[in-house]
């Protein structure tokens, strides 16, 4: 394992050499044989220390964590992975569209900051895009909560403009020299957000596409006579159903991309404890937080709308899915699959 980097090396270490060869299955996921493993580690390794300075500030600055702790990751999966992706784009000559899936706490956003950043390094101009920036407005929210009151928070399907995402995708892959961009800012109208702006980007290669349902397909509704908890009344069910059939609406959507990664916690139940961690996080800034129960009936809401093990483990056996990263307790990154 790789745990600390001399900038005054000029070739790797062998023994990464010979690791990368031995790990089977990320040999074959990042296409590494005993034919290419010295050039593709050497190149890695020139990567590596390109990037470095700028990783350390990204680490320190946005990421609020020490560089060594995460080195190993950047290593044997971002390196590999942006590499990946960048030569996916080439070999389809156009913009390259990157799902990722994943829930709070399993490091999607981290994820697509260091790819992003990597990406920069390979001489491509990479848009990190989240299913949140597409929510619709505020006001257009209002409305629909007064529609269905049962949206009485956003983020499930229903709550966002597809036809907004739609568009913007299709003029990234037109090729469209100048593409505007909706951020959402979820601190607006006291918590509730609003789409704050629009940005304007240029020549886009490839779109990192983040979101906690990104991907998800529509599943047989008889699931839902006997399904897991919390969802247990009547009208549970009921939720459970429309939320199901409005993924129809986002299909389009995913159709657009060209790979998707899940981001995989060992137990979705992990979820609700990284959400109290990052609310008592808060606390102890001064910031106000929600309390335990508050947190269980937020995390428990969205599980009544799409619940991880009807929507997200499916697709770990889904040919649509690229790559399967599984998430550990502490939020490292554990087994990498295809």
């Amino acid at each position: 394992m790789l745990t600390k980097i001399s900038l005054a090396d000029e070739t790797p270490q062998q023994n990464l050499i010979s690791k990368a060869i031995a790990n089977d299955l990320q040999a074959k996921i990042f296409g590494i044989t005993p034919e290419n493993v010295t050039e593709i580690i050497h190149e890695r390794w020139r990567l590596l220390k390109s990037i470095y300075p700028a990783f350390k500030e990204l680490c320190e600055s946005s990421l609020q964590i020490q560089p060594e702790a995460i080195l190993p990751t950047l290593w044997d999966l971002w390196l590999p992975l942006a590499m990946q992706i960048a030569s996916r784009h080439q070999e389809i000559q156009r913009p390259f569209l990157q799902g990722i899936l994943g829930g709070q706490g399993t490091g999607k956003t981290t994820t697509c900051k260091v790819l992003n950043l990597i990406l920069s390094h390979l001489g491509y101009r990479a848009l990190s895009l989240s299913l949140d920036d597409l929510y619709k407005t505020y006001q257009a929210r209002l409305i629909l909560q007064q529609q269905d009151p049962r949206l009485i928070w956003r983020g499930p399907p229903g709550t966002h403009d597809v036809d907004l995402g739609i568009n913007l995708l299709d003029n990234i892959l037109q090729r469209q020299n100048i593409v505007r961009v909706p951020r959402f800012d979820k601190s607006l109208h006291s918590g509730n957000g609003d789409r704050a702006f629009f940005e304007t980007v240029e020549n886009i290669d490839i779109v990192l596409f983040e979101g906690w349902f990104v991907g998800v397909k529509p599943i047989n509704s008889a699931v839902f006579n006997n399904p897991p908890l919390p969802i247990i009344t009547v009208a549970d069910k009921a939720f459970a159903r429309d939320m199901n059939d409005k993924l129809h609406d986002y299909l389009a959507l995913w159709q657009r991309l060209d790979s998707l990664i899940v981001l995989y916690p060992k137990d979705y139940r992990l979820s609700l404890e990284w959400r109290k961690q990052a609310e008592y996080q808060m606390k102890a800034s001064g910031k106000p937080g929600m309390t335990d129960l508050q947190i269980e009936e937020f995390v428990h809401y969205f599980w009544k709308a799409l619940h991880p093990e009807l929507f997200i483990k499916p697709l770990l056996e889904c040919p649509s899915v690229d790559l399967i990263i599984e998430i550990n307790p502490n939020h490292s990154f554990g087994i990498v699959d295809s």
